[in-house]
């Protein structure tokens, strides 16, 4: 492990690998500093993990690292490169306000990327300003620290500061600078952009070194490449699968915005469904549906197979055999993600074994919840609660019959009831972040008071508890006519 510094008590445990690739994959800069940087947020147990001390990281020497105004000592930061398709549309990208000033070595070994979004310019702005505002930096720490809870594989926040500078955008707003944290960046662009305009070798040496970063279980396999996109495929399956059992609509799938290492990725235009419905999108730009809950599945093989287009020459030296080895790789997808969808729901329903009919038990419960416009996760709280009175369609004949399907379908595994409740209680959340209560949050955290975010992180935070407290983030907004959209995060 080369160059790795320990920088003094704050706990910076620094190592460069990214920057040992081929300079083609990144351009070396430096943040662009800001007049006068102020914490605003520090995920403390994050920090811990990573190895830092909480206590040091409040103090203004961290603080000005976090607004990009002072670097760790030993820190190579750099903007990565990456290419690929926004909207289906091919197009050469980069971080154009995003800098990473390295990766962590955590206690545990682990390597972590450090990063800063909203820290200036880079040479891939394309004529952006490479700042980032206070509203869209606390939507990204609220919902990737829900994801966390939730216990689906996700980029996580550790720091959130503000710069005293304003950004422009329609109106002007209070400028910010989140520090996200990940596994790594590395996205299904970065292979594209190899692909497109690298050489076989560089191509080689980005595949590599991913293999070392995230699937050294596949060193030694009979064809490596072929073994790391079924990996890739996988766990892409397992992801998705993860996000719509909970509701979650990303909103952005561009393939930019899929990691390799199989963690959830930017958090701009993406929402939790209240009322359940395939086709709910909130997205502002994505006017086609093109992202729409119910297409994240196609959305993520489409991605697959973007990535498995880059690998070509790496699986054959036989062009057409490349092909028919990567088509066969990306067709694994629809049967894995199904796999794992059905044996989620499965367990948001307390059943622990398999029989050919639980699909159509779940399709009818969903086609019901449609029909008669049921919150998504209060129906499942709900059931996980015995308590089928507070379910919308109650009291429906529909309905009727399938709660004594479904509980005739209970009956017929060997578990008793309470480890039936059990299971599903651990599987269905009863509080997620509520659109509007995200809203509410980062509104009231523009206007100087960040009690109202704190409040909601810390139910967010164990969200498979059930107390007052989190009976009060399980309500619905109120109605209203107008129909809720959310932005990129510019």
């Amino acid at each position: 492990m080369a160059d790795i510094k320990e920088i003094n008590q704050i706990g910076w445990y620094l190592d460069n690998s990214y920057a040992n690739l081929p300079e083609t994959f990144f351009s070396k800069v430096k943040p662009t500093p800001v007049s006068s940087p102020r914490l605003v947020v520090l995920n403390e147990p994050l920090a811990e993990a990573l190895g830092f001390s909480s206590k040091e990281l409040k103090k203004e020497e961290s603080t000005a690292v976090f607004g990009g105004n002072k670097l760790p000592e030993g820190t190579v930061p750099i903007a990565q490169a990456y290419a690929g398709h926004q909207f289906g549309h091919f197009t050469m990208l980069g971080d154009g306000r995003v800098i990473l000033l390295g990766e962590q070595i955590a206690p545990s070994g682990e390597r972590f990327d450090i990063q800063l979004k909203g820290s200036g310019r880079t040479p891939y702005s394309r004529g952006g300003d490479g700042r980032a505002a206070l509203g869209p930096m606390l939507r990204e720490y609220i919902i990737s620290e829900a994801m966390q809870g939730l216990g689906i594989p996700t980029t996580r926040s550790l720091a959130v500061v503000t710069t005293g500078e304003e950004v422009m955008r329609e109106t002007p707003l209070i400028g910010a600078i989140l520090t996200r944290v990940a596994k790594s960046h590395i996205r299904v662009a970065t292979f594209q952009y190899a692909a497109a305009g690298g050489t076989v070798h560089e191509l080689k040496a980005l595949a590599d070194y991913t293999i070392k970063r995230h699937y050294k279980e596949l060193e030694g396999c009979e064809n490596l490449y072929l073994s790391f996109l079924k990996a890739v495929v996988e766990r892409q399956a397992s992801l998705i699968a993860k996000w719509m059992l909970v509701g979650f609509i990303h909103g952005v799938m561009n393939t930019d915005n899929m990691t390799i290492s199989g963690e959830t990725i930017d958090y701009g235009p993406c929402a939790f469904m209240d009322i359940y419905d395939p086709a709910a999108v909130f997205s502002s730009i994505d006017r086609q549906g093109r992202y729409a809950y119910s297409n994240q599945p196609t959305m993520g093989a489409w991605n697959l197979a973007r990535f498995a287009e880059t690998l070509l020459p790496l699986l054959h030296d036989d062009e057409n055999e490349a092909v028919r080895l990567a088509q066969e790789a990306v067709s694994e997808f629809s049967q894995l993600y199904h796999n794992s969808w059905l044996s989620g729901m499965r367990e948001k329903l307390g059943i622990f074994n398999e029989e050919l009919q639980d699909k159509a038990l779940v399709e009818d419960l969903l086609n019901m919840m449609y029909k008669y416009k049921a919150d998504y996760t209060n129906t499942f709280l709900a059931l996980s609660y015995d308590k089928p009175e507070d379910v919308s369609m109650w009291n429906t004949d529909e309905f009727n019959y399938w709660l004594v399907s479904w509980k005739d379908r209970l009956s017929r595994q060997a578990q008793a009831k309470d480890v039936c409740w059990e299971l599903m209680r651990k599987s269905n959340p009863s509080v997620i972040p509520r659109n509007h209560r995200v809203e509410e949050a980062i509104s009231a955290a523009e206007n100087g008071d960040f009690s109202v975010m704190h409040k909601l992180l810390k139910v967010l935070t164990c969200p498979f508890s059930y107390s007052t407290e989190h009976a009060e983030y399980a309500s619905l907004p109120p109605k209203t006519n107008k129909r809720y959209r959310t932005f990129c995060g510019t």
